[in-house]
């Protein structure tokens, strides 16, 4: 999918530079995990995962275009730098699903890869947004914040159908 090539890196003179380089690897990671979540939803065999799924990739595409209006605002190229961290996330769940496994078993496995994304963005977020605090940039931790919201807001929402269904019908 990526190359391994070294890109330009840039150089962080101040924390600015830092927010800068922040944002280019949640905008890769958030690009990889549109990719990603149609291979999801054809994996589970649970309608409502299904629906999850397909809530998560409105909801990340939305991010995206979010994402544009931060870098807009400080006067950035809307680019990404290959995020390894989802890349290696992503390629685990690929692994997972290429599993033998039971269909709520694999559901379970399924949130559970979700998971590890959803807890590397709040990472990411939870990071930039203190940056942007930081710096003083309110517009611009406004629209981050929003996203962080939701990235807490999906992992609750992907704990609690675990506890609820998924892994009671896996643990059977």
């Amino acid at each position: 999918m990526f190359d391994d090539k070294p890109f330009q890196a840039m150089k962080l003179n101040n924390l600015k530079d830092l927010l800068i380089h922040e944002l280019k690897d949640v905008y890769n990671a958030e690009q990889q995990i549109t990719k990603a979540l149609p291979k999801m939803m054809e994996a589970t065999s649970s309608d409502k995962l299904k629906s999850a799924f397909q809530e998560h990739l409105d909801v990340t595409k939305m991010q995206i275009e979010r994402l544009d209006k931060v870098f807009d605002i400080m006067g950035e190229k809307a680019s990404g730098e290959k995020c390894k961290a989802m890349e290696g996330i992503i390629k685990e769940a690929n692994s997972m699903m290429s599993e033998k496994a039971d269909a709520s078993v694999m559901d379970a496995a399924l949130i559970a890869c979700a998971q590890r994304v959803e807890h590397y963005e709040i990472a990411a977020y939870g990071t930039v947004c203190a940056y942007a605090k930081q710096l003083g940039m309110n517009d611009v931790l406004d629209l981050l914040m929003a996203t962080l919201d939701e990235e807490k807001q999906t992992d609750e929402k992907l704990t609690a159908m675990a506890k609820e269904t998924i892994n009671t019908q896996a643990a059977s």
